[in-house]
């Protein structure tokens, strides 16, 4: 089987999920990284960091692109643990992919945040200290600093080899 892993990774969480996913299956890796010139493959692996509830506009455009193929969609965000959010993001995602194509499953887990996030909601906070969505927020952001971790990254490739067995059948 030939593989694709194709990823876009702005503060490398996305990029941890993506070297776990190539260490289930180098032996059948053509190429992982940034997305370039597309190489035929029997099953892609695509994932991408959360940009304002999307995937990013390099993400959306392979997507776009892609016609008749097997695809596995995976992605981090900041803002993790909820079935029913990374349920909408894949939805999302899901909306660039043409019909053509055949969507195995995704996979999300959260990722850490750049300090300027923090920072930008600490300082909102003390302009608005009785704001709960922002306390949500602060709170949220040091319960995904550590993000991913190993267990994360484990699931990852779990779900790796189930996708690998979808694209089999």
């Amino acid at each position: 089987m030939k593989i694709c892993i194709y990823y876009d990774s702005i503060t490398g969480n996305t990029k941890k999920i993506a070297d776990a996913i190539y260490e289930t299956c180098k032996d059948e890796v053509l190429y992982c990284g940034k997305p370039q010139k597309l190489q035929e493959a029997d099953l892609y692996f695509i994932g991408s960091w959360t940009d304002k509830g999307n995937c990013s506009s390099v993400i959306q455009n392979l997507l776009s692109s892609l016609k008749n193929k097997k695809i596995a969609y995976f992605g981090t965000c900041g803002f993790g643990g909820s079935s029913e959010y990374y349920a909408s993001l894949y939805q999302r995602a899901k909306n660039q992919i043409d019909a053509s194509n055949v969507i195995l499953g995704h996979f999300f887990c959260p990722g850490k945040m750049p300090e300027a996030i923090k920072d930008r909601y600490v300082k909102l906070l003390q302009e608005h200290p009785e704001d709960k969505k922002l306390q949500v927020s602060l709170k949220n952001f040091e319960e995904v600093k550590t993000r991913p971790n190993t267990e994360d990254l484990n699931k990852a490739q779990s779900w790796a080899k189930e996708m690998i067995k979808e694209a089999l059948q």
